[in-house]
């Protein structure tokens, strides 16, 4: 496992303290941020990217988050396609091999929303594929369709594409009606991301993302999670991903340097050296 950082944790700092506050705080990789990404890149080319990760022996290989690609339509729906294909050729170019794509589907669902979502997501594994570029959907609490892990597994399996596996967030995993028996659902093969957080003495019901804490400092049951990662050999990245407005206060140096600590005792890395 890749113990990583999301750059959403530092929403607020500009995108170079970020890679170079993290890299000081011995953070070895982190989850790209694709609004800070593009602002960064409006006077700046992907090799200037390239060259401040490499410069700081920063790893970056997943990316956050693609949205209103499912059941969206008419002129949002191309809107939002015309921006993915765009990530996509700014990630290959990268060298980034994970986007994750939000699993936004809301409000009444009728046979043809349903067929729409089957669609799109084949195509836009399609599309990913040609780019060389794999798509990890995640599955939202609040969603209409897809709101638990058992569900986001059966979505991902219709498909049937290498390229189109599962981003695991935790928050979402929690705060909806996933089981723990769900987590025997997740395979090496469909398993491309996971993210990790915690939330304290708030009822799931109520949790939002502002409630987000480090993994470890709250009441989610993270052993079973990170227990069943081992079993099935997991070596992707796993990030530490809050929208906590308190945690945002904290400079990316001493954020960093705090939160890949508590990442790595979660994961049982903290003694290993790796």
């Amino acid at each position: 496992m890749l113990p990583a950082l999301s750059q959403i944790c530092s929403l607020h700092a500009p995108l170079e303290k970020d890679v170079e506050d993290y890299a000081a705080g011995h953070v070895e990789a982190i989850e790209l941020w694709l609004g800070k990404v593009e602002g960064w890149l409006k006077d700046r080319t992907p090799s200037d990217l390239k060259e401040l990760l490499a410069t700081h022996g920063i790893a970056a290989p997943v990316a956050s988050f693609q949205g209103g690609l499912l059941i969206s339509q008419g002129d949002a729906r191309r809107e939002h396609w015309n921006h993915f294909e765009k990530r996509l050729a700014l990630l290959a170019e990268l060298g980034v091999g994970t986007l994750v794509v939000a699993g936004d589907i809301h409000g009444p669902l009728d046979q043809a929303a349903l067929d729409r979502i089957n669609v799109s997501l084949a195509q836009a594994a399609q599309k990913a594929q040609a780019a060389g570029v794999r798509l990890a959907l995640e599955f939202q609490a609040t969603a209409t369709l897809g709101n638990n892990l058992q569900t986001a597994v059966a979505l991902v399996e219709q498909i049937g594409s290498p390229n189109l596996g599962l981003c695991f967030d935790v928050f979402h995993y929690y705060a909806g009606p996933s089981k723990e028996e769900d987590l025997g659902l997740l395979t090496p093969d469909n398993l491309f991301h996971v993210q990790l957080c915690d939330v304290v003495a708030v009822p799931r019901e109520m949790a939002s993302d502002g409630d987000r804490v480090l993994p470890g400092d709250g009441d989610f049951r993270l052993e079973p999670i990170v227990q069943r990662l081992r079993d099935i050999g997991y070596t992707g990245a796993v990030s530490v991903e809050s929208m906590n407005p308190q945690l945002w206060q904290i400079p990316p140096r001493q954020f960093g340097e705090i939160a890949i600590t508590a990442l790595r005792k979660v994961l049982g890395l903290a003694d290993m050296g790796t």
